[in-house]
């Protein structure tokens, strides 16, 4: 059985996590704390301490790097899912960057302003050195005085998939593709504490994410 470690609210995390609902596979989900990262690093024997990371069988799955979709392509290629067709890598690419930078930046800034709600409190300390380390002393209240600011660039930053999805189900064609996968869990950690909803005026946008909560591979026609 694949095994998925993660922690849940992380948009990628998140990602993984729905293309194996979307195959319908039974799969076991281990959720580790943000701050202790020693599975990982034994899973991995000592190569990497990030998540997430599959695990199935004997095979570890990890990215190689801030732009790759490792552990994606290996799940497309095990569970033949057509996520990443070869007529659109160049598309794929350019928008998966944009979806994982322009989007992924403010989605997990407004998440992490309600990092008491969500982090374990044994967990928290670990969270919060990490978070400053990272963006210095003070981040995590930064963030909340610039909220409003946060929402409205999210905003805007979603408009040319609100412009993409007047003319098609999904953001490439007819069915999902990798770049659906990554733009959900974005928003999913996005959407994660309760707090939030997606913008009122993207109205298709709306209804891609609840087609996109629900689609499993046997609906898709090959």
């Amino acid at each position: 059985m694949i095994e998925l470690v993660q922690f849940p609210w992380s948009p990628f995390c998140i990602v993984q996590r729905r293309i194996l609902e979307f195959a319908g596979v039974r799969f076991k989900i281990i959720n580790i704390p943000n701050g202790d990262r020693s599975l990982v690093w034994k899973l991995t024997k000592q190569r990497y301490y990030g998540v997430p990371i599959i695990k199935d069988g004997r095979s570890v799955v990890f990215e190689v790097g801030e732009e790759s979709q490792v552990i994606a392509k290996y799940l497309d290629g095990k569970l033949k899912l057509g996520l990443f067709p070869a007529r659109l890598e160049g598309v794929q690419s350019i928008l998966w960057r944009y979806i994982e930078s322009e989007i992924e930046g403010a989605c997990f800034r407004l998440t992490d302003i309600h990092w008491r709600e969500i982090v374990p409190q044994s967990d928290q300390l670990l969270f919060l050195r990490h978070k400053e380390r990272k963006f210095g002393r003070g981040c995590l209240d930064q963030w909340r005085a610039q909220e409003a600011d946060l929402l409205r660039q999210l905003e805007h930053g979603l408009l040319p998939f609100e412009e993409m999805l007047m003319h098609q189900p999904f953001l490439l064609d007819e069915r999902p593709r990798f770049v659906d996968f990554d733009l959900f869990g974005m928003l999913g950690d996005f959407l994660y504490t309760g707090h939030y909803r997606l913008p009122a005026a993207h109205t298709q946008l709306q209804r891609w994410h609840r087609r996109m909560t629900t689609i499993k591979h046997t609906d898709v026609h090959p």
